[in-house]
Protein backbone atom coordinates (compact mmCIF):
# COMPACT_ATOMS: atom_id res chain seq x y z
CA UNK A 1 0.00 0.00 0.00
CA UNK A 2 1.65 3.27 -1.11
CA UNK A 3 2.10 6.31 1.07
CA UNK A 4 0.84 9.21 -1.02
CA UNK A 5 3.83 11.35 -0.04
CA UNK A 6 6.07 8.91 -1.94
CA UNK A 7 4.02 9.74 -5.03
CA UNK A 8 4.52 13.50 -4.61
CA UNK A 9 1.58 14.36 -2.33
CA UNK A 10 2.03 17.56 -0.31
CA UNK A 11 0.14 20.09 1.81
CA UNK A 12 -1.02 22.10 -1.20
CA UNK A 13 -2.61 19.01 -2.75
CA UNK A 14 -4.17 18.09 0.59
CA UNK A 15 -5.79 21.53 0.78
CA UNK A 16 -7.16 21.22 -2.77
CA UNK A 17 -8.50 17.76 -2.01
CA UNK A 18 -10.25 18.69 1.26
CA UNK A 19 -13.74 19.21 -0.29
CA UNK A 20 -13.56 15.78 -1.97
CA UNK A 21 -12.42 14.13 1.25
CA UNK A 22 -15.47 15.60 2.95
CA UNK A 23 -17.61 13.79 0.35
CA UNK A 24 -15.99 10.47 1.19
CA UNK A 25 -13.70 10.28 -1.85
CA UNK A 26 -10.07 9.12 -1.71
CA UNK A 27 -7.01 10.62 -3.42
CA UNK A 28 -4.91 8.79 -5.96
CA UNK A 29 -2.47 9.32 -8.80
CA UNK A 30 -2.96 8.03 -12.33
CA UNK A 31 -0.15 5.63 -13.27
CA UNK A 32 -1.41 4.10 -16.53
CA UNK A 33 -4.00 5.18 -19.09
CA UNK A 34 -5.80 2.39 -20.95
CA UNK A 35 -8.57 2.64 -23.50
CA UNK A 36 -11.48 3.81 -21.39
CA UNK A 37 -9.85 2.98 -18.04
CA UNK A 38 -7.07 4.13 -15.73
CA UNK A 39 -4.82 2.50 -13.14
CA UNK A 40 -4.77 4.73 -10.05
CA UNK A 41 -2.48 4.32 -7.02
CA UNK A 42 -4.26 5.11 -3.76
CA UNK A 43 -3.38 4.45 -0.12
CA UNK A 44 -5.67 1.37 -0.01
CA UNK A 45 -3.89 0.02 -3.12
CA UNK A 46 -4.05 0.16 -6.92
CA UNK A 47 -7.52 0.55 -8.43
CA UNK A 48 -8.72 0.08 -11.99
CA UNK A 49 -10.94 3.13 -12.54
CA UNK A 50 -13.44 4.40 -15.03
CA UNK A 51 -14.50 8.05 -15.33
CA UNK A 52 -17.76 9.45 -14.01
CA UNK A 53 -20.23 10.43 -16.71
CA UNK A 54 -20.59 13.86 -15.12
CA UNK A 55 -16.86 14.47 -15.63
CA UNK A 56 -17.22 13.67 -19.33
CA UNK A 57 -20.18 16.03 -19.61
CA UNK A 58 -18.38 18.91 -17.86
CA UNK A 59 -15.15 18.52 -19.84
CA UNK A 60 -14.69 21.16 -22.51
CA UNK A 61 -12.19 18.95 -24.37
CA UNK A 62 -10.34 15.62 -23.95
CA UNK A 63 -7.56 17.60 -22.24
CA UNK A 64 -9.83 18.03 -19.20
CA UNK A 65 -10.01 14.26 -18.67
CA UNK A 66 -7.42 12.39 -16.56
CA UNK A 67 -3.88 11.89 -17.87
CA UNK A 68 -0.92 9.95 -16.50
CA UNK A 69 0.50 11.86 -13.54
CA UNK A 70 -2.81 13.48 -12.60
CA UNK A 71 -4.04 13.55 -9.02
CA UNK A 72 -7.67 12.49 -8.93
CA UNK A 73 -10.58 12.05 -6.53
CA UNK A 74 -11.90 8.49 -6.61
CA UNK A 75 -15.06 6.82 -5.37
CA UNK A 76 -13.70 3.33 -4.57
CA UNK A 77 -15.41 0.00 -5.06
CA UNK A 78 -13.14 -1.86 -2.65
CA UNK A 79 -14.63 -5.30 -3.17
CA UNK A 80 -13.70 -5.05 -6.88
CA UNK A 81 -10.30 -3.31 -6.54
CA UNK A 82 -11.92 -0.68 -8.73
CA UNK A 83 -13.33 2.82 -8.57
CA UNK A 84 -14.70 5.80 -10.45
CA UNK A 85 -12.76 9.01 -10.99
CA UNK A 86 -15.01 11.88 -9.93
CA UNK A 87 -12.63 14.83 -10.35
CA UNK A 88 -9.15 15.84 -11.52
CA UNK A 89 -7.18 18.16 -9.24
CA UNK A 90 -5.61 21.28 -10.79
CA UNK A 91 -2.36 20.50 -12.61
CA UNK A 92 0.89 22.20 -11.62
CA UNK A 93 2.46 21.39 -14.98
CA UNK A 94 1.41 19.55 -18.12
CA UNK A 95 2.88 18.43 -21.42
CA UNK A 96 0.52 19.05 -24.29
CA UNK A 97 0.64 18.68 -28.03
CA UNK A 98 -1.90 19.22 -30.78
CA UNK A 99 -3.72 16.01 -31.62
CA UNK A 100 -2.28 14.19 -34.61
CA UNK A 101 -5.61 14.35 -36.46
CA UNK A 102 -7.10 17.40 -38.13
CA UNK A 103 -9.12 18.79 -35.22
CA UNK A 104 -7.40 21.60 -33.30
CA UNK A 105 -7.54 19.87 -29.93
CA UNK A 106 -5.10 19.59 -27.05
CA UNK A 107 -3.71 16.21 -26.01
CA UNK A 108 -2.14 16.06 -22.54
CA UNK A 109 0.79 13.62 -22.56
CA UNK A 110 1.68 13.83 -18.85
CA UNK A 111 0.74 15.96 -15.86
CA UNK A 112 2.37 17.24 -12.65
CA UNK A 113 5.92 16.65 -13.86
CA UNK A 114 8.90 18.42 -12.26
CA UNK A 115 11.63 17.48 -14.74
CA UNK A 116 11.30 16.52 -18.39
CA UNK A 117 14.11 14.50 -19.91
CA UNK A 118 14.23 15.15 -23.65
CA UNK A 119 15.91 12.02 -24.93
CA UNK A 120 17.73 11.64 -28.25
CA UNK A 121 20.36 9.14 -29.30
CA UNK A 122 23.83 10.07 -30.53
CA UNK A 123 23.70 7.68 -33.47
CA UNK A 124 22.30 8.56 -36.89
CA UNK A 125 18.92 9.37 -35.33
CA UNK A 126 20.08 12.73 -33.87
CA UNK A 127 17.87 15.45 -35.38
CA UNK A 128 18.34 19.05 -34.23
CA UNK A 129 15.08 20.27 -35.75
CA UNK A 130 13.10 17.64 -33.88
CA UNK A 131 14.95 18.52 -30.67
CA UNK A 132 13.84 22.13 -31.09
CA UNK A 133 10.23 20.97 -31.01
CA UNK A 134 10.81 18.94 -27.87
CA UNK A 135 12.57 21.89 -26.22
CA UNK A 136 9.56 24.11 -26.92
CA UNK A 137 7.26 21.44 -25.48
CA UNK A 138 9.45 21.12 -22.39
CA UNK A 139 9.64 24.87 -21.74
CA UNK A 140 5.91 25.38 -22.26
CA UNK A 141 5.03 22.61 -19.78
CA UNK A 142 6.33 24.49 -16.76
CA UNK A 143 8.74 21.69 -15.84
CA UNK A 144 12.55 21.87 -15.96
CA UNK A 145 13.76 20.55 -19.34
CA UNK A 146 16.98 18.50 -19.50
CA UNK A 147 18.44 17.02 -22.70
CA UNK A 148 19.79 13.47 -22.51
CA UNK A 149 21.92 12.23 -25.40
CA UNK A 150 21.93 8.44 -25.18
CA UNK A 151 24.08 5.71 -26.73
CA UNK A 152 27.27 7.74 -26.41
CA UNK A 153 29.23 4.49 -26.79
CA UNK A 154 27.92 4.24 -30.38
CA UNK A 155 28.66 7.85 -31.42
CA UNK A 156 31.33 8.63 -34.01
CA UNK A 157 31.80 12.27 -32.93
CA UNK A 158 30.10 12.78 -29.54
CA UNK A 159 31.86 16.09 -28.84
CA UNK A 160 30.67 17.63 -32.11
CA UNK A 161 27.13 16.38 -31.58
CA UNK A 162 27.01 17.76 -28.03
CA UNK A 163 28.26 21.15 -29.24
CA UNK A 164 25.53 21.27 -31.89
CA UNK A 165 22.85 20.41 -29.33
CA UNK A 166 24.14 22.93 -26.78
CA UNK A 167 23.99 25.63 -29.46
CA UNK A 168 20.19 25.22 -29.71
CA UNK A 169 19.52 24.29 -26.06
CA UNK A 170 20.64 27.65 -24.59
CA UNK A 171 20.42 27.35 -20.77
CA UNK A 172 18.97 23.80 -20.77
CA UNK A 173 21.37 21.21 -19.26
CA UNK A 174 22.74 18.65 -21.75
CA UNK A 175 24.06 15.27 -20.57
CA UNK A 176 25.54 12.40 -22.56
CA UNK A 177 25.02 8.91 -21.26
CA UNK A 178 25.27 5.23 -22.03
CA UNK A 179 23.14 2.64 -20.29
CA UNK A 180 25.72 0.08 -21.44
CA UNK A 181 28.83 1.67 -19.90
CA UNK A 182 27.11 3.68 -17.15
CA UNK A 183 28.46 7.01 -18.43
CA UNK A 184 26.30 9.98 -17.38
CA UNK A 185 23.92 8.05 -15.14
CA UNK A 186 25.01 9.97 -12.04
CA UNK A 187 24.14 13.22 -13.83
CA UNK A 188 20.66 11.86 -14.54
CA UNK A 189 20.20 10.71 -10.94
CA UNK A 190 21.12 14.20 -9.69
CA UNK A 191 17.75 15.39 -11.04
CA UNK A 192 15.81 12.55 -9.39
CA UNK A 193 15.26 13.43 -5.75
CA UNK A 194 12.62 11.61 -3.66
CA UNK A 195 9.11 12.73 -4.59
CA UNK A 196 10.27 14.32 -7.87
CA UNK A 197 8.41 13.26 -11.01
CA UNK A 198 10.30 13.13 -14.30
CA UNK A 199 8.94 12.43 -17.77
CA UNK A 200 10.89 10.99 -20.69
CA UNK A 201 10.06 12.41 -24.11
CA UNK A 202 11.65 11.38 -27.36
CA UNK A 203 11.33 9.39 -30.55
CA UNK A 204 11.01 5.63 -30.71
CA UNK A 205 14.13 3.63 -30.00
CA UNK A 206 16.28 6.35 -28.40
CA UNK A 207 16.62 4.33 -25.20
CA UNK A 208 13.92 5.73 -22.90
CA UNK A 209 12.71 2.35 -21.61
CA UNK A 210 16.29 1.08 -21.29
CA UNK A 211 17.15 4.13 -19.20
CA UNK A 212 14.16 3.56 -16.89
CA UNK A 213 15.18 -0.08 -16.42
CA UNK A 214 18.76 0.96 -15.66
CA UNK A 215 17.65 3.53 -13.09
CA UNK A 216 15.24 1.04 -11.53
CA UNK A 217 17.84 -1.73 -11.38
CA UNK A 218 15.43 -4.21 -12.96
CA UNK A 219 13.61 -4.81 -16.25
CA UNK A 220 10.34 -3.03 -15.55
CA UNK A 221 9.71 -2.04 -19.17
CA UNK A 222 10.08 -4.02 -22.38
CA UNK A 223 13.00 -3.10 -24.66
CA UNK A 224 14.19 -4.20 -28.10
CA UNK A 225 17.52 -4.34 -29.90
CA UNK A 226 18.50 -1.74 -32.50
CA UNK A 227 17.67 -2.49 -36.11
CA UNK A 228 20.49 -3.36 -38.48
CA UNK A 229 20.55 0.25 -39.77
CA UNK A 230 21.17 1.59 -36.25
CA UNK A 231 17.64 2.95 -35.85
CA UNK A 232 15.66 2.24 -32.71
CA UNK A 233 12.57 0.06 -32.54
CA UNK A 234 9.24 1.23 -31.12
CA UNK A 235 8.68 -0.51 -27.76
CA UNK A 236 6.59 1.53 -25.31
CA UNK A 237 2.91 1.57 -26.30
CA UNK A 238 1.46 3.56 -23.41
CA UNK A 239 2.36 6.24 -20.89
CA UNK A 240 3.23 4.76 -17.51
CA UNK A 241 4.29 6.18 -14.14
CA UNK A 242 7.09 4.11 -12.57
CA UNK A 243 8.45 4.40 -9.02
CA UNK A 244 12.25 4.20 -8.72
CA UNK A 245 14.10 2.72 -5.73
CA UNK A 246 15.52 6.12 -4.73
CA UNK A 247 12.05 7.64 -4.27
CA UNK A 248 11.68 9.51 -7.57
CA UNK A 249 9.01 8.76 -10.16
CA UNK A 250 9.41 8.51 -13.93
CA UNK A 251 6.81 8.64 -16.70
CA UNK A 252 7.86 6.75 -19.81
CA UNK A 253 6.06 7.81 -22.98
CA UNK A 254 5.70 6.17 -26.40
CA UNK A 255 7.88 7.53 -29.18
CA UNK A 256 5.94 10.15 -31.12
CA UNK A 257 5.94 9.98 -34.90
CA UNK A 258 4.34 13.42 -35.05
CA UNK A 259 4.85 16.27 -32.60
CA UNK A 260 2.64 19.26 -33.34
CA UNK A 261 2.98 22.18 -30.95
CA UNK A 262 0.15 23.46 -28.76
CA UNK A 263 -0.15 27.11 -27.61
CA UNK A 264 3.55 27.67 -27.03
CA UNK A 265 4.31 31.24 -28.13
CA UNK A 266 6.49 32.16 -25.13
CA UNK A 267 8.33 28.83 -25.26
CA UNK A 268 9.02 29.36 -28.96
CA UNK A 269 10.59 32.74 -28.21
CA UNK A 270 12.67 31.31 -25.34
CA UNK A 271 13.89 28.35 -27.38
CA UNK A 272 14.89 30.64 -30.26
CA UNK A 273 16.26 33.46 -28.13
CA UNK A 274 19.34 33.65 -30.38
CA UNK A 275 16.98 34.45 -33.26
CA UNK A 276 14.37 36.67 -31.61
CA UNK A 277 17.03 38.79 -29.87
CA UNK A 278 18.17 39.92 -33.32
CA UNK A 279 14.84 41.55 -34.14
CA UNK A 280 15.51 44.55 -31.88
CA UNK A 281 18.77 45.18 -33.74
CA UNK A 282 17.12 45.62 -37.15
CA UNK A 283 17.11 49.16 -38.56
CA UNK A 284 13.33 49.14 -38.97
CA UNK A 285 11.00 48.12 -36.15
CA UNK A 286 8.61 46.45 -38.63
CA UNK A 287 11.37 44.63 -40.50
CA UNK A 288 10.10 41.55 -42.35
CA UNK A 289 13.65 40.15 -42.48
CA UNK A 290 13.37 39.69 -46.22
CA UNK A 291 14.36 42.74 -48.31
CA UNK A 292 14.92 45.62 -45.87
CA UNK A 293 18.40 47.14 -45.49
CA UNK A 294 19.97 46.95 -42.04
CA UNK A 295 18.28 43.65 -41.20
CA UNK A 296 20.16 42.05 -38.29
CA UNK A 297 18.84 38.59 -39.18
CA UNK A 298 20.15 38.72 -42.75
CA UNK A 299 23.48 40.08 -41.49
CA UNK A 300 23.78 37.26 -38.92
CA UNK A 301 23.11 34.66 -41.61
CA UNK A 302 25.64 36.31 -43.92
CA UNK A 303 28.43 36.39 -41.33
CA UNK A 304 27.72 32.84 -40.10
CA UNK A 305 26.55 33.68 -36.57
CA UNK A 306 23.04 32.39 -37.40
CA UNK A 307 22.68 29.14 -39.32
CA UNK A 308 20.19 29.38 -42.23
CA UNK A 309 18.53 26.13 -41.16
CA UNK A 310 18.00 27.56 -37.67
CA UNK A 311 16.24 30.60 -39.16
CA UNK A 312 14.13 28.40 -41.46
CA UNK A 313 13.15 26.22 -38.50
CA UNK A 314 12.02 29.28 -36.54
CA UNK A 315 9.91 30.52 -39.46
CA UNK A 316 8.32 27.10 -39.90
CA UNK A 317 7.41 26.77 -36.21
CA UNK A 318 6.17 30.36 -36.01
CA UNK A 319 3.89 29.74 -39.00
CA UNK A 320 2.64 26.53 -37.39
CA UNK A 321 1.76 28.37 -34.18
CA UNK A 322 0.04 31.19 -36.09
CA UNK A 323 -2.07 28.67 -38.03
CA UNK A 324 -3.06 26.94 -34.78
CA UNK A 325 -4.08 30.25 -33.19
CA UNK A 326 -6.29 31.08 -36.18
CA UNK A 327 -8.00 27.70 -35.95
CA UNK A 328 -8.51 28.09 -32.20
CA UNK A 329 -9.96 31.58 -32.65
CA UNK A 330 -12.47 30.23 -35.17
CA UNK A 331 -13.39 27.35 -32.89
CA UNK A 332 -13.85 29.64 -29.87
CA UNK A 333 -16.04 31.96 -31.92
CA UNK A 334 -18.13 28.99 -33.08
CA UNK A 335 -18.51 27.70 -29.52
CA UNK A 336 -19.56 31.16 -28.32
CA UNK A 337 -22.23 31.37 -31.03
CA UNK A 338 -23.55 27.93 -30.03
CA UNK A 339 -23.65 29.01 -26.38
CA UNK A 340 -25.68 32.14 -27.15
CA UNK A 341 -28.09 30.18 -29.38
CA UNK A 342 -28.63 27.69 -26.54
CA UNK A 343 -29.32 30.54 -24.10
CA UNK A 344 -31.75 32.09 -26.56
CA UNK A 345 -33.66 28.81 -26.89
CA UNK A 346 -33.87 28.53 -23.11
CA UNK A 347 -35.33 32.06 -22.84
CA UNK A 348 -37.96 31.30 -25.48
CA UNK A 349 -39.12 28.35 -23.43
Amino acid sequence: MPDLTTLGWDDALAEQFAPYAADGLIAGRVTVQHRGAYDVLTEPGELRCDVAGRLYEESRSPADLPAVGDWVAVAPRAEEDAGTIQAVLPRRTKFSRKTAWQAAEEQVLAANVDVVFIVSSLNEDLNLRRLERYLILGRESGAQPVVLLTKSDLAHDPEGAVAAVEAIAADVPVHTLSSTTGEGLDAVRSHLRPGVTAALLGSSGVGKSTLVNTLAGEDLLETQELRSDGQGRHTTSRRELVQLPGGALVIDTPGMRELQLWAADEALEETFDDVTSLFAQCRFSDCSHEIEPGCAVKEAIADGTLAPERWESYLKLEAEMAALERRLDKRLASEERKRWRALARQRRR
